[in-house]
C-alpha cells in the first residue's frame, strides 16, 4: 500500500473504532439473546455499509450543489474529526459518536436496534460520513475510488468481527481496556485531522492563487 492508502486505512480504522464500538453495542444489546445479537450486528453493519457507499457516490454531488469546494470541506472535516478525537481521548460520548438520552431510551424499547441507533448514527455517523467524503474523489481515477471503498469495507468487516465477539471482548478487556485503545487511536486521529485542516488551508490558497 502507498502512503495515501495507509493514511486512509488508519483514518477509517480510528473513526469507525471497532473496539470502541463494542461497549456501546453491548450496552444496547446485553439483554438480547446471543443469536439475535449476532443478527443485529450483521444487519447493523450491512445497513451502515449501504449508507456509507451511497454517501461515497452522492456526497460530492451535494457539495457541488451547495458550492462547497474540497479545501473547504477538508477544513470543516478536519475540525469535525478533531472534535471526535477529543471524545475518544477523554473517553466521553458526545453527539458525534453516540446518541442522546431520549434516543437511547427509545432504542431500549425497540425490539430491533440494528438500524437505529447501531447503523445510524453509531457506525455511519458524522465522522464516518466525513471520512468517506474526504477520500472518495472519483476524479482521481476509478481504481483510486475502488481502493478507498475496499479499505472502508475491510474496516467495516473488522467492526462486524468485533461486534460478533462483543461478549468475549467485554469479558477479557472490559470497558477500561477498550477505552484505553480508543484513547490511543484518538491521539492518532487528532494528528490526522490537523493534517487535513493544513491541507485544506493550503488548497484554499492554491485555488485563490489560481
Amino acid at each position: 500500500m502507498d502512503e495515501r492508502m495507509i493514511s486512509e486505512f488508519v483514518t477509517f480504522l480510528v473513526v469507525l473504532d471497532p473496539l470502541g464500538m463494542v461497549p456501546i453495542f453491548w450496552a444496547i444489546t446485553h439483554q438480547v439473546a446471543p443469536v439475535h445479537r449476532r443478527h443485529i450486528a450483521v444487519q447493523g453493519v450491512f445497513t451502515a455499509t449501504l449508507i456509507l457507499i451511497a454517501f461515497a457516490f452522492v456526497g460530492r454531488g451535494f457539495m457541488e450543489l451547495f458550492g462547497i469546494t474540497l479545501p473547504a470541506f477538508q477544513i470543516a472535516g478536519g475540525i469535525l474529526l478533531f472534535l471526535l478525537s477529543m471524545d475518544m481521548i477523554f473517553a466521553r460520548q458526545s453527539g458525534l459518536r453516540s446518541t442522546t438520552d431520549s434516543e437511547q431510551e427509545e432504542a431500549l424499547h425497540k425490539s430491533d436496534v440494528a438500524i437505529f441507533p447501531l447503523a445510524f448514527p453509531l457506525i455511519a455517523g458524522p465522522g464516518a460520513m466525513t471520512t468517506v467524503l474526504l477520500f472518495s474523489d472519483r476524479s482521481e481515477g476509478t481504481l483510486r475510488f475502488i481502493g478507498t471503498i475496499g479499505i472502508m469495507l475491510f474496516v467495516l468487516g473488522l467492526v462486524l468481527l468485533c461486534l460478533l465477539a462483543a461478549n468475549r471482548i467485554m469479558r477479557r478487556m472490559g470497558e477500561t481496556g477498550t477505552n484505553a485503545v480508543s484513547r490511543l487511536l484518538g491521539l492518532i486521529l487528532a494528528a490526522l485531522s490537523v493534517q487535513y485542516v493544513v491541507d485544506g488551508i493550503h488548497g484554499s490558497f492554491a485555488v485563490a492563487g489560481g
